[in-house]
């Protein structure tokens, strides 16, 4: 399970994607996330929905890669799905005790399920296709205006990419505890609740550790090359907007505005 998380895993390309400018594809992704939760209705969801399909084309990444991210949420999509079952009108179709499923509850339930896939793969899109260097530099850029008030925007840039940049390492390192854990005869599987919990304590303190002496090594690796933050650095690469970055973000308004007309318009469908 823990190898089925791709957060913070960046895939090396020259695709469509690959080549845009980060801020745009930062600010695209936080606007489509934005309209998956404006889309009221099933076909308005539909409209995001191709659009993620197109974005997942351009970028260049197998398929295989975005299913693997979705087996590490599967379980809360199902969770989510049979929770909002029980939520909504219509016909009777089933009655556990007090509890009734009619079919505006089905239909809640796929709305949901489609509403949180499509936003996990938006996300990935944008690890998938962007470097946590070009992360960081899009987030300062974008932050900038920030420091008329004084805010460090390129020290909180820096904690954000190298927070995201750890995940993938901390899910390798813990998976080698407890491979290693397994190999001294830890029993983490059975028992009941209680148990389990106890059995992750032989876990949870290596990785703290090892946490700690990560943080503690980039932080002495960083200070020997006399880092001091943004002030007076100067970048290696210059970001600039092109064509491409126009073109894309006028498909993607498209798209927006689509979604608008279909709330519009088709009001009651779902």
């Amino acid at each position: 399970m823990l190898s089925d998380i791709t957060l913070g895993q960046y895939l090396p390309g020259n695709s469509v994607l690959h080549r845009m400018d980060p801020r745009v594809k930062l600010i695209l992704t936080f606007a489509c996330i934005v309209f998956i939760f404006v889309a009221g209705n099933l076909w308005s969801l539909l409209c995001m929905v191709a659009l993620v399909a197109g974005g997942m084309l351009l970028s260049g990444v197998p398929v295989g890669q975005y299913l693997k991210s979705l087996r590490a949420i599967i379980v809360i999509v199902v969770f989510t799905s049979v929770l909002n079952l029980f939520y909504g009108n219509g016909d009777l179709l089933l009655k556990i005790g007090v509890m009734e499923i009619r079919t505006g509850g089905v239909l809640n339930s796929i709305f949901i399920a489609i509403r949180i896939i499509t936003l996990i793969l938006f996300s990935a899109i944008l690890t998938f296709t962007t470097s946590p260097t070009q992360l960081t530099d899009a987030m300062e850029r974008i932050m900038k205006p920030l420091t008329v008030f004084h805010i460090k925007v390129h020290e909180i840039a820096m904690m954000m990419t190298i927070a995201l940049r750890f995940v993938p390492t901390l899910l390798e390192e813990t998976d080698k505890i407890m491979s290693a854990q397994k190999a001294r005869g830890a029993d983490m599987e059975s028992g009941g609740l209680v148990q389990r919990a106890k059995a992750l304590i032989p876990i949870l303190i290596p990785l703290f550790v090892s946490s700690f002496r990560r943080a503690y090594d980039l932080a002495m690796a960083m200070e020997c090359r006399c880092y001091h933050g943004g002030e007076g650095r100067t970048k290696m690469k210059s970001l600039h907007i092109t064509g491409l970055d126009i073109y894309s973000c006028c498909v993607t308004a498209v798209f927006f505005a689509a979604v608008i007309l279909l709330n519009l318009f088709l009001p009651g469908l779902f």
